[in-house]
């Protein structure tokens, strides 16, 4: 029998989703609409994460106490350990479970200001494996960490970022959730090696749909990500005509996934942008639909 043209994957995959919080009251009613556009397509869980050195940190708060109060979507809130004392980093965590939320990203964060080294803070959390176990002694959170597979700018070295994340599972984390990339090969290799390592826990890759090239080539640059040639080669062109570049970005990252499905991963974590309609479509391309039942924001 002939295959079709698009082959979408077997109905079989998790998916979630990750936002950032609201810096205004317009950016705050597009959130919710991401929130109501996404939610039907039952995601496992949604995270919300703040910026470099805790400076979103509230909004953080209120957006994940509001989505685990007014819809029926597991909220995980992005917790790290820059510029606090363990003392106000327990203390916001305490304040998630009263809230309900009972998922953290934890991470050791980023430095305040760009281009610093990191340091840890004065009675803080020394990294990220510290702030897991300290997660541990408070409530039984679901907890998820980060992992690069391309290494963290900050490693001296692939084993030793290996190293970290195993640190980061042994002190009690339930997953990790990679950086993004583009290439399938480079997380199947790394799920390849974390498990050589003796790492066990669940691997979720991070796909960040291209919405913008220049700002992918800027973060990219950040965190340590490749950008290949043939990417750039993609975008050239597209500056002015957004519609296209959505177009091209959702055919793009489905194809990444279903090359990753056929690798033999069932579970994908969206880095939105707030931009729901890209996420949707994507999911669509898996053949993700909307479930009976699944709450989304309340009106």
């Amino acid at each position: 029998m002939a295959a079709p043209l698009f082959a979408d994957v077997a109905g079989d995959i998790d998916i979630s989703f990750e936002f950032f919080p609201p810096k205004s009251e317009k950016m705050e009613a597009a959130l919710w609409e991401s929130i109501e556009t996404l939610g039907p397509l039952g995601p496992r869980f949604v995270s919300v994460t703040y910026g470099a050195g805790g400076t979103t940190r509230d909004r953080t708060h209120a957006t994940v106490a509001r989505i685990a109060r007014e819809t029926g979507i597991p909220a995980a809130a992005h917790l790290t350990c820059v510029e606090a004392t363990r003392d106000e980093v327990d203390a916001v965590a305490e304040a998630y479970w009263a809230a309900g939320v009972r998922h953290i990203v934890a991470l050791r964060g980023d430095p305040p200001r760009a281009g610093e080294k990191y340091q840890t803070h004065p009675g803080g959390y020394e990294n990220a494996a510290d702030l897991v176990a300290g997660l541990r002694r408070l409530h039984p959170f679901e907890i998820s960490v980060s992992a690069y597979p391309e290494c963290h700018p900050d490693s001296p070295s692939k084993q030793a970022d290996l190293d970290n994340l195993k640190r980061k599972i042994d002190a009690g984390a339930n997953r990790a959730i990679t950086q993004f990339f583009f290439e399938p090969e480079t997380f199947l290799r790394f799920r390849d090696d974390a498990a050589a390592a003796g790492i066990d826990a669940e691997i979720v890759p991070g796909i960040m749909p291209v919405t913008n090239y220049a700002a992918i080539q800027r973060m990219a640059a950040m965190c340590g990500t490749e950008v290949p040639a043939w990417l750039g080669r993609l975008f050239d062109g597209l500056e002015d005509h957004p519609a296209a570049r959505q177009l091209v970005a959702a055919t793009l990252t489905a194809e990444l996934c279903r090359k990753l499905y056929a690798g033999g991963v069932r579970q994908f974590h969206f880095y939105t942008l707030n931009r729901a309609e890209l996420s949707y479509a994507i999911c669509h391309l898996l053949g993700v639909r909307a479930k009976p039942g699944a709450v989304a924001a309340a009106a």
